[in-house]
């Protein structure tokens, strides 16, 4: 079996390879248009507008939206996704700015219309000053009138459906997922084990978990106003069908 090693599971690149083909399977990738349609529909975007994709990953999103005309900046720590979104990118001859860096350090002031952080990409710190960090980062980084988007499982959502363990196929696998609430429901912890060309890996991470009330007044402390919680990208409900937590919330231009 594959021992992960110390430190931060987030900063360790073995985890983002490991799971790469898990993560960002066929499945995932093929529903990129659909998810940057909503994501238009829901913001009223236009083409022109200058959008921070942060926590990008292989760039699935800012490609396309690269092909909808949109100035694309594309953030991710690991190096060994934002080659492949680069790569591709070039292959297409797509404009867009990959930049190497962590999110609690990212910041370009007063630059974008729209930061996207999607997927849940976000709470994965040991400390929450850190993810408020990465907020004020990201209200310094956008323009005054514009807007940050965020995706991801909440507390409400995972509380409905639960499961302490579950096993599913995977691309030239299988994947065991186990979990576990700790800390009094702030944060969930993840085994994950890979069983695949006859070998074993394991992982164990963790999430802080937030609701829609808990991450909507972080945003607000960080400076973001007209804060609205939907239950996924297409603008529906946050309510007891949500499938997702989206929060967008603005600043104020002034």
């Amino acid at each position: 079996m594959t021992e992960q090693t110390h430190g931060a599971w987030h900063e360790q690149d073995g985890f983002w390879q490991t799971f790469e083909p898990t993560i960002f399977d066929t499945e995932r990738r093929a529903l990129a248009p659909e998810e940057v349609d909503q994501i238009i529909e829901l913001l009223a975007l236009a083409p022109g507008q200058r959008i921070c994709d942060l926590c990008c990953g292989v760039g699935r999103h800012s490609l396309e939206l690269a092909r909808r005309g949109f100035q694309v900046t594309a953030v991710d720590r690991t190096e060994r996704y934002l080659d492949q979104a680069r790569t591709a990118s070039e292959a297409e001859d797509l404009p867009v700015e990959f930049t190497q860096d962590d999110m609690r350090d990212f910041c370009q002031p007063d630059t974008f219309d729209v930061i996207l952080n999607l997927f849940t990409s976000f709470g994965y710190f040991e400390t929450q000053r850190d993810e408020q960090r990465t907020l004020e980062n990201a209200f310094r980084s956008l323009r005054q009138g514009g807007r940050f988007v965020l995706e991801l499982m909440s507390k409400e959502i995972i509380a409905r459906i639960f499961g302490a363990r579950d096993w599913r196929p995977v691309e030239g696998g299988f994947l065991l997922e186990e979990r576990k609430i700790v800390d009094a429901w702030s944060r969930i912890e993840n085994t994950w084990t890979l069983i695949r060309d006859g070998k074993q890996q394991q992982w164990t991470f963790s999430h802080r978990l937030y609701s829609a009330t808990e991450l909507g007044g972080l945003l607000e402390t960080c400076g973001f106003r007209d804060v609205t919680a939907y239950g996924s990208l297409t603008g529906a409900p946050y309510d007891e069908k949500a499938e997702r937590l989206v929060i967008v919330a603005g600043k104020q231009a002034g």
